[in-house]
């Protein structure tokens, strides 16, 4: 008989601890699906810089691809070599994104390609604002939309932890009046970047982001103390990820197994938010190895531990990524890519229906192009966020989280069962 995913986790949990004295922090970790009252959970990932669609989700079977990109185009699916990891025939993985093909296979990771914002513009501050406050093309939004996510959602004892944010300084998305916490780090109890031995951000674009964040983003002072204590209750310095979680070296590997310790420690976290810097990509950006291919490789690595760490808590839990806009179609002068206009979305977990690339591909010949130089935008990011926030969320208010964004849920991609 098989062994399903469920009964496998639980009994792994069972066994151990049966054979270990297990610390109360561990424990609840452990059953975390049963203490956490089944409310759903929903993690955000921002890729910072405008990520390289065409080279993350490979369209293998347009000619027009290869043509364009004779020095980083990935090369089609083959066997025993470094090449696109096939999907459907047509589409394919970067190969350093191997870790993500077993969770494609088990139909809990879906794709939307050709998706983005219907902004046009190429400045990052700009569409990273867009993309965190939901309103394209209207800088005079105040708040972000996964705030507005539980400000239309309010609870009589809200959580502290209800919101949180993986980082130094609270983003722009959970700007609102719901309280959200920023923790640089868990084990030093750092909120709101105060703590002097965070990480520093690593290159001058996310630097300058971070700078840009106003300090009235960050959470008030009895919210931030209070999730203070209640962190500190749970013993973090205890917390070991679950077997086979192995999560790579580096600030992302590392924000997302601390977004796993929050969701298993039992704190009421509903929404919860990380990013990762490093994918303005102009020169040199690399075929299967390379810049893109680095990155790619902490990237879908992270992934697939945070996957295998949250356990049983996956069936209750949907992931989303997202990026500014894409890369030129064309690779520049100097094996790079440009700032471009569409690009790819992940979107994993249990009631995600994966195995699928979803939304309409529009091609790559000259004439499909957008403004000549790329990729179109097909699928409005505002779909793809919107089904999850009034499917699995269950807030239905729509118009107030995405506000002159006329949109139904019979124009949901179908992401989610």
């Amino acid at each position: 008989m098989a062994i399903t995913r469920r009964v496998f986790m639980k009994n792994s949990a069972m066994a151990m601890v049966a054979t270990t004295a297990v610390p109360s922090f561990l424990a609840r970790a452990v059953y975390g699906a049963q203490t956490s009252g089944g409310k759903t959970k929903f993690v955000v990932i921002f890729q910072r810089g405008a990520a390289d669609g065409l080279n993350i989700v490979v369209p293998h079977g347009e000619s027009a691809y290869y043509s364009m990109r004779p020095s980083i185009a990935i090369p089609r699916p083959r066997n025993g070599a470094e090449s696109a990891i096939d999907l459907d025939g047509f589409f394919g993985l970067h190969p350093s994104l191997a870790d993500l093909k077993p969770l494609w296979d088990q139909r809990h990771l879906a794709i939307v390609h050709a998706s983005g914002s219907p902004d046009v513009t190429r400045s990052h501050f700009d569409a990273q604002d867009y993309m965190e406050s939901g309103t394209p093309g209207v800088k005079s939004t105040e708040d972000g939309w996964l705030n507005r996510t539980l400000q239309s959602q309010p609870e009589e004892k809200p959580a502290p932890f209800r919101a949180v944010a993986l980082g130094t300084a609270l983003p722009r998305i959970l700007a609102g009046s719901v309280p959200a916490v920023a923790i640089s780090n868990v084990r030093d109890f750092a909120v709101g970047g105060q703590n002097p031995q965070a990480m520093p951000i690593s290159n001058t674009f996310e630097s300058m982001y971070a700078q840009s964040v106003d300090t009235v983003l960050h959470g008030t002072g009895n919210e931030t103390f209070e999730a203070v204590k209640m962190l500190k209750a749970t013993d973090p310095n205890k917390y070991q990820p679950a077997p086979g979680a192995n999560y790579p070296r580096g600030r992302f590997g590392d924000s997302l197994r601390q977004t796993a310790q929050l969701l298993k420690a039992d704190l009421g976290v509903e929404v919860a938010f990380t990013d990762i810097g490093g994918w303005d990509h102009h020169v040199n950006e690399g075929s299967t190895q390379g810049q893109l291919a680095t990155i790619l490789r902490e990237f879908g690595q992270s992934l697939a531990a945070f996957w295998i760490d949250i356990g049983d808590l996956a069936e209750n839990t949907v992931l989303v990524t997202m990026s500014e806009f894409g890369r030129t179609a064309r690779e520049n002068g100097n094996r790079g890519t440009d700032h471009g206009h569409a690009n790819v979305m992940f979107a994993m977990g249990g009631p995600v229906k994966g195995g699928r690339v979803y939304g309409r591909w529009p091609g790559l010949s000259q004439g499909q192009l957008y403004e000549g130089r790329d990729l179109a935008v097909t699928t409005d990011f505002r779909r793809v966020l919107g089904e999850a926030v009034y499917r699995h969320v269950g807030n239905r208010n729509l118009e107030t989280v995405f506000p002159g964004f006329q949109d139904s849920p019979g124009n949901f991609p179908g992401l989610l069962g």
